[in-house]
């Protein structure tokens, strides 16, 4: 699940039970995550699982009991007591005065048809105030991964977004967790095919279902796989009228050289690696559309950035104001991928600064 206000929280991995006859565990499902177990004996079952996202974990053996972090979109996240019966108890309330000062939207499901038969699942914010009969800028948000997940979780960016006066739309496309293995691989090797037309086609539904959503002004963000699916969108459609494009793959020729997980990565989602076939790596990179681009671009980079390096932004930067394209780079030092979810709180509000700016002026 992709989130972006809790830090430091811990990765629970599988719990064994007392008798250690069963393991418990978290499981990805349609948008939420919920706690699972199975025995040793291949027997599963489902513990808890609510329209929700359960972040953690704690298990007393003594009275085989749980504890669970749970968060919601309108709610950043508290602990309960989870009973036999399934109910919970609430044991903290630590963000009710943040709560009580200000308004969050409630997203409202979507499920989207693709043309091959697919269903992508994706949700809508309203902005805050809204006025039935007005038309809105809208947002589309690409979370990255690709196997990741979006879904019930509180998620600062788009609620600020949405205070702001935008409409924001969200979705799961291919490859995208929580929907069974098959739909989680069905965007490697085919990176701005299928995926790019789940969120296109996610877009085309939300404008028709959703009247106050202006097709003028639309605009496109996201990071890591996100950002680079921003890139692959203004290189091959100009109807965004902005983008923001953070911490975001170019190239995958030098991606595979550069990057902390290049040396695989780009061989388990491509199928190639740089010397097997360049040519087809160089197919699914942004930066040979770049010509194209029409939709002014803000390049959004950490410095310590291992994961998706520096220089992925720089290749696209350049290019783009060689081509006399409307483009800016914005790099934060001494920030690594994790920028907009565990970065220094600073650079997280000068990130999202930019991008309100960026979207501001042209939407």
């Amino acid at each position: 699940m992709i989130g972006d206000t809790r830090l430091g929280e811990s990765q629970i991995g599988p719990v064994w039970n007392e008798d250690s006859s069963k393991i418990f565990f978290i499981v990805t499902d349609q948008g939420s995550t919920g706690l699972h177990a199975a025995s040793i004996y291949g027997k599963k079952e489902e513990i808890y699982k609510d329209n929700n996202h359960i972040f953690g974990f704690a298990y007393n053996k003594h009275c085989q009991c749980f504890i669970l972090g749970i968060s919601s979109p309108t709610n950043p996240g508290e602990f309960y007591l989870l009973h036999d019966n399934g109910s919970l108890e609430a044991l903290t309330d630590h963000n009710r005065s943040f709560l009580q000062e200000i308004a969050l939207q409630e997203p409202e499901e979507l499920s989207i048809q693709t043309e091959d038969n697919w269903q992508v699942q994706g949700w809508l914010l309203r902005p805050y105030a809204f006025i039935e009969g007005k038309k809105y800028p809208t947002i589309l948000e690409i979370h990255g991964g690709p196997h990741a997940m979006y879904g019930q979780t509180f998620f600062f960016e788009m609620q600020l977004l949405a205070a702001k006066g935008y409409v924001v739309l969200y979705t799961n496309p291919r490859g995208s967790h929580g929907y069974g293995q098959s739909f989680v691989n069905a965007c490697r090797g085919d990176y701005g095919g299928g995926d790019y037309r789940d969120v296109m086609t996610a877009v085309d539904d939300a404008i028709q279902t959703f009247s106050f959503i202006d097709t003028q002004r639309l605009g496109v963000t996201g990071g890591s796989y996100g950002g680079f699916m921003t890139n692959w969108i203004v290189g091959h459609t100009n109807r965004f009228k902005a983008a923001v494009t953070q911490r975001s793959i170019s190239n995958w020729l030098s991606f595979y050289g550069v990057s902390d997980i290049g040396f695989f990565f780009t061989e388990w989602e491509h199928g190639v690696n740089l010397l097997d076939d360049p040519t087809k790596l160089w197919e699914f990179s942004p930066l040979k559309y770049a010509a194209n681009v029409e939709t002014p671009l803000l390049i959004l980079h950490g410095e310590l950035d291992y994961r998706c390096p520096i220089e992925q932004g720089e290749q696209l930067f350049i290019t783009l104001k060689h081509l006399k394209k409307e483009v800016e780079f914005i790099r934060f030092p001494n920030a690594n991928h994790e920028l907009s979810r565990s970065g220094e709180p600073n650079m997280r509000m000068e990130r999202l600064q930019h991008m309100l700016r960026w979207f501001d002026t042209y939407l």
